[in-house]
């Protein structure tokens, strides 16, 4: 280690940190990524700034992250959409996530979930499919995200249906559209339809784990309704490419008595996320890229694109 790379260490943080949020308010990301820059904020010692930059994606934020000094004051809130999905979905892609980031390590995870307004006459997915195929091309689906439009697009192929797909910036917009009717289905994290379940306003279907959610106990997984298919969203803290090894060890460090922190852990679960086991940022590096080279081939596989 350098005297500079050390002493960039020892200096970390001199001013406020700047975590990026690539989603509207109010979804998981954003939640999870404001609870994290609270916590920070105590083992750091500095102001944590959170700035929404969303869009495409979550490709908004991850690109004004990559192109950021890489000081450790500008760091990424990544989700599972930004690292693994979006490379195969968007052949245009103006960062690479394999390079252009400093994997620190995973925050949390959250299975998705497929629910229907109350008022739509679906209590399954044998409801939901045997209603599309009377209907086809004339139902919507809402996805907040990448992971959310491939895991419902690999079911219609399993399935055979043909619901449409209306994109939204974020879960609280996509999670009003279904409250609302505007769309008849709402693919989202657990988390981000918890409260909305909770209140009696959407009806749950499945999640997309291999096993139930213990948040939504009474829900069957996608494959207990005979489909084949498993998928969940995933949240992580990044810097840019280049920050120095010293900075990114001590974020990692505050980072690790975050995670194990009660308080952290009770915010986790009242907001609907699974912790994951600590990852090291080389273990967390080769789970990313073992996510991004299995929802490629899942996407190649679809055929799925989208522009950016």
């Amino acid at each position: 280690m350098t005297t500079a790379v050390w002493a960039a260490g020892q200096d970390y943080p001199s001013k406020p940190v700047t975590l990026v949020i690539g989603f509207a308010p109010g979804g998981g990301n954003d939640v999870m990524g404001r609870l994290l820059a609270e916590h920070l904020r105590a083992e750091l010692g500095q102001p944590m700034v959170v700035e929404n930059k969303a869009g495409a994606d979550g490709a908004i934020a991850a690109q004004f992250v990559a192109k950021s000094v890489a000081d450790g004051y500008t760091l990424l809130s990544g989700s599972s959409g930004m690292m693994a999905y979006n490379p195969g979905l968007k052949p245009a892609l103006t960062y690479d996530p394999a390079k252009d980031f400093v994997p620190i390590t995973m925050i949390g995870y959250s299975q998705l979930l497929f629910s229907v307004p109350l008022g739509l006459p679906v209590h399954s997915l044998a409801d939901l499919v045997k209603l599309a195929k009377s209907r086809p091309g004339r139902l919507f689906y809402a996805s907040p995200s990448s992971p959310h439009q491939v895991a419902f697009e690999a079911f219609k192929q399993k399935t055979g249906i043909d619901i449409q797909q209306v994109p939204y910036k974020g879960s609280g917009p996509a999670i009003l559209a279904a409250v609302s009717g505007e769309v008849q289905v709402l693919v989202s994290s657990v988390s981000d339809a918890l409260p909305q379940i909770r209140a009696g306003k959407l009806r749950p279907l499945a999640v997309t784990g291999k096993e139930r959610s213990g948040f939504v106990k009474d829900v069957p997984t996608v494959i207990e309704q005979g489909v084949d298919f498993e998928s969940a969203s995933w949240i992580g803290l990044y810097a840019p490419a280049g920050t120095p090894s010293a900075v990114a060890d001590k974020l990692y460090r505050a980072v690790s008595k975050v995670l194990a922190s009660e308080k952290f852990k009770e915010g986790c679960v009242a907001v609907g996320y699974e912790m994951s086991p600590l990852m090291p940022p080389a273990e967390f590096a080769a789970f990313q890229r073992d996510e991004l080279e299995r929802w490629t081939k899942v996407i190649n596989d679809l055929n799925l694109r989208i522009g950016n």
